[in-house]
């Protein structure tokens, strides 16, 4: 009986050997594929963190146009580029990431505050062509389809599902073709574009205070006193006094990377943008001698968009040995909004 006893606990430690050894194998296995997967979503986050190139949009209204049979009327320059900047959104390498709930679009910052950038962007101009450019008058009924596109670029920018900001926003780009199509329609215009200097004004002064509050956050990379505190502490009864300052603004070291490409997704928008207005408003930016500020907005842009040799956003204090790039953008900014003001200046001139 001693025997048997002694030979059931050596099968039984035969058995628990035999399962340590399988399980061994198996974790092994877990491990090297959580290995490559970790690897495999490394590259991909490197791949999707790629910013899309810039685009002709003169080549792309020619290309779309005869592709629709059509002839690039007033706005179209415009709502094309508009089309392209949503689709561009979906569509370039890793598609829209901002509302991913999955590795690596789960661990990526960088390109979701540069798509917040464009979608920025995308809904003023928008909000823009329903409320003005499309209308003759304040009392004019608002597109059809520009009541639908509007909104839908206001959509919870990071839903992932029921519904996905993917769809809402499909349904944005789709009424902007709608529009387009009308617009261009040789036998059926019912849609208009009104390509005024009040028009291209009221939207110039919205873009002027979005780009005047990106340049001062991109600024406080390397702290600011505060103005509204600064005031606070002025004696209106004795101007002798020593003025005192208020707290340092600061942002984030964390946050400075997200405004950088926030801005930069901002400036890529609007470089086309611009480029379009060029296009679709010369006639009154001629007659308001305006062409040469939206030429300097293009300028200041498109050295926003300059190759970033960095694997990190630079934060040196502004005349310190490292770079600073939060100032360097803000610079181009502050000299494109500079232009602006001027440009809305001449429109606004009879």
């Amino acid at each position: 009986m001693p025997g048997k006893i002694r030979q059931y606990f050596s099968d039984r430690k035969d058995d628990m050997q035999d399962y340590a050894g399988g399980g061994g194998v198996i974790g092994k296995v877990v491990l090297a594929l959580l290995v490559v997967y970790l690897l495999v979503t490394t590259v991909l986050g490197m791949y999707w963190s790629s910013e899309p190139d810039t685009f002709s949009v003169r080549e792309h209204t020619r290309t779309l146009a005869s592709d629709m049979g059509r002839e690039p009327v007033a706005g179209f320059a415009t709502t094309a580029t508009m089309i392209q900047l949503a689709e561009t959104l979906l569509e370039k390498p890793g598609g829209y990431v901002s509302n991913d709930i999955f590795p690596p679009g789960l661990w990526m910052d960088n390109m979701p505050n540069w798509e917040y950038g464009v979608l920025v962007q995308l809904r003023d101009l928008s909000r823009a062509m329903r409320r003005d450019i499309s209308r003759s008058q304040s009392q004019s009924a608002e597109d059809p389809d520009l009541i639908i596109a509007e909104p839908q670029f206001h959509f919870d920018s990071g839903s992932w599902a029921i519904p996905s900001t993917e769809r809402e926003y499909r349904r944005g780009i789709d009424a902007l073709h709608r529009y387009l199509d009308r617009l261009s329609h040789p036998e059926q215009p019912n849609a208009q574009f009104f390509a005024r200097a009040d028009n291209l004004n009221n939207w110039l002064a919205d873009l002027e205070t979005r780009l005047g509050s990106l340049s001062r956050t991109l600024g406080e990379s390397v702290g600011k006193a505060s103005v509204s505190e600064a005031m606070a502490n002025l004696n209106p009864d004795d101007p002798l006094q020593e003025e005192t300052g208020g707290a340092e603004v600061k942002t984030s070291w964390t946050k400075i990377d997200d405004v950088f490409y926030e801005a930069r997704g901002s400036a890529w928008a609007l470089l086309h943008i611009f480029r379009a207005i060029e296009v679709d408003f010369r006639k009154v930016l001629q007659d308001k001698n305006a062409m040469a500020s939206v030429k300097q907005i293009i300028i200041e842009l498109e050295g926003t968009q300059g190759a970033m040799w960095s694997p990190v956003i630079l934060n040196g204090s502004g005349f310190g040995v490292l770079a600073n790039h939060s100032l360097t953008m803000a610079a181009y900014l502050s000299r494109a909004n500079a232009a602006i003001s001027d440009m809305r200046d001449l429109l606004s001139r009879g």
